[in-house]
């Protein structure tokens, strides 16, 4: 099982873990306009990005960055999961102008979180997801993995979409 913090404070999380190179867990979840969106399909380079909530200061900064920079990387889908219903995920991208990427919710069976190893088990925010992100190329495969040590904290964005272009540029080129 492994660990985060919250503020500081240990906060333990349950699910499998994921690691470079497994083979991504396909899951299907739930999108603002109540289809489904399909974590490892195959069809693009993804970049995962999971979160507890779109309703907080730094899941809200962190959605409007991999908005900004999402629409410039080739053959790439961007997904941001939550546990958000996706009535608020929908209001939230109205509202902050989200164009360039999906949001998707695990509300309902909790498969994302528990197959990627981000359920926060213990804790002020136990069931909702730890921060993440994973980038899984045209093939299945996790190539880039961040947990953030500090749920309160934002990743390292330029080391994931950078990771993220250059998986997608070779994958075009093939």
């Amino acid at each position: 099982m492994s660990t985060v913090t919250f503020q500081g404070k240990p906060v333990e999380l349950s699910g499998q873990e994921i690691n470079l190179g497994d083979r991504a867990p396909q899951v299907r979840l739930v999108a603002q306009d109540l289809s489904e969106i399909e974590i490892a399909s195959g069809k693009h380079v993804q970049i995962i990005v999971a979160v507890p909530s779109l309703d907080t200061p730094v899941c809200a900064t962190e959605a409007r960055k991999f908005n900004e920079r999402a629409a410039s990387l080739p053959n790439t889908e961007v997904i941001v999961v939550s546990m958000d219903l996706p009535f608020a995920m929908g209001r939230f991208c109205t509202t902050e102008g989200i164009k360039n990427l999906c949001v998707a919710s695990d509300f309902r069976d909790k498969e994302f979180c528990r197959r990627y190893g981000t359920l926060i088990a213990s804790g002020a925010l136990a069931g909702l997801s730890a921060r993440a992100i994973f980038v899984i190329d045209t093939a299945g495969v996790v190539v880039y993995k961040e947990l953030v040590s500090d749920i309160a904290s934002e990743p390292d964005y330029d080391a994931a979409l950078d990771f993220a272009e250059l998986v997608a540029r070779n994958s075009c080129s093939n």
